[in-house]
């Protein structure tokens, strides 16, 4: 049987990274969804349960999962609401805005023996997958330095939460979450974090240009978010004592995703090879194919650890390790300094 799967909200992140892949697998079953637009849901989604209020679609709709994509300063509040009338829960990310939060979280979701994941989707773009394989076969030897951009070329303040809200808002929280969990996957806890992190906009009250540098005992990690890069945008640069792997350009599945393509489609996060990255050594260099990248897998996953009590692709303590590291980044960011992460 399907999972009857309801979503909370109606905004860019619902309609591009949720719904193509809970309405294309024949695990989930999309039931319902809660939004103001109650107007274009009915076009868009004649035969779905619609309701105004994230509430009322929790407590009244005989959902199995809940998806959360509405801004981040509710994300606690309705996950915890939805776990307490014993709803599985996936939450965009950031998993919420505070440490205390998500300990609450992940006790309750133990409580009542429900999933709680958070979407981190990037582990599955392509480039972070053939990185992860270079490092994994130890090619590019012991890595000694490792640099992840998340650059974007948007100069002007928009009205939008995301960009004004003061509880979760700011590039921090935006694509923060990326690069970290990115760097954990691959690295584990780092020893310390030093940031520098602040607004750059004209007009920006919130952090809108985030650079971090991760101390581990045998390399540096450096990860950077800026609105002010035109392309094209370095996305990985990986210098190990074998050689050195550089990455540009941005995994395809959004874009993908934002034309309207399906996870069905053949081709689904098949690189041009035009994009793919160079693997240098010190005599020679060599064009890399780019692993395929594929976000259908975390759905996929995450229906097994519903189904059969297996661990989600993302843990819930694992996303509450990099709203930490947010905390402790903006500490650093404060004080110019560098601090240890316990």
């Amino acid at each position: 049987m399907s999972i009857r799967t309801a979503i909370v909200g109606y905004g860019f992140s619902a309609k591009t990274f949720h719904l193509p892949f809970i309405t294309t697998l024949p695990e989930f079953e999309f039931c319902a969804v809660s939004s103001s637009q109650t107007e274009t849901l009915k076009q868009d989604w004649p035969g779905i349960n619609a309701y105004t209020s994230a509430t009322e679609m929790i407590e009244g709709s005989d959902a199995d999962l809940v998806i959360i994509t509405a801004p981040n300063d509710v994300h606690f509040s309705l996950a915890k609401e939805a776990l307490a009338h014993d709803k599985h829960v996936l939450l965009e990310k950031p998993f919420v805005t505070n440490t205390s939060d998500g300990e609450t979280l992940i006790e309750l979701a133990a409580q009542r023996n429900r999933v709680l994941s958070v979407y981190q989707n990037r582990r599955l773009d392509g480039d972070f997958l053939t990185v992860r394989k270079l490092i994994d076969e130890k090619r590019l030897g012991n890595v000694r330095y490792f640099e992840s951009h998340f650059d974007r070329f948007r100069p002007e303040v928009r009205q939008r939460w995301r960009e004004t809200a003061q509880d979760g808002g700011g590039l921090l929280f935006d694509l923060g979450p990326h690069l970290l969990d990115q760097a954990l996957v691959l690295f584990g806890k780092p020893d310390s974090i030093h940031a520098h992190c602040r607004p750059l906009r004209e007009g920006s009250s919130l952090n809108d240009f985030v650079h971090l540098t991760l101390g581990y005992a045998d390399k540096v990690v450096v990860l950077h978010a800026s609105l002010f890069s035109a392309g094209p945008n370095i996305r990985f640069q990986v210098q190990g004592d074998l050689g050195s792997y550089v990455k540009y350009g941005l995994d395809p599945q959004e874009d993908q995703l934002r034309a309207g393509q399906l996870p069905t489609q053949e081709n689904w996060g098949d690189e041009n090879k035009t994009e793919y990255g160079t693997l240098y050594r010190a005599d020679r260099s060599e064009i890399i194919a780019t692993e395929r990248g594929g976000y259908q897998r975390f759905f996929k996953q995450l229906a097994i650890a519903i189904r059969d009590g297996e661990q989600p692709m993302v843990a819930a303590e694992e996303a509450l390790l990099t709203i930490s590291l947010i905390e402790l980044a903006i500490e650093s960011a404060l004080t110019g300094a560098a601090v240890a992460v316990p």
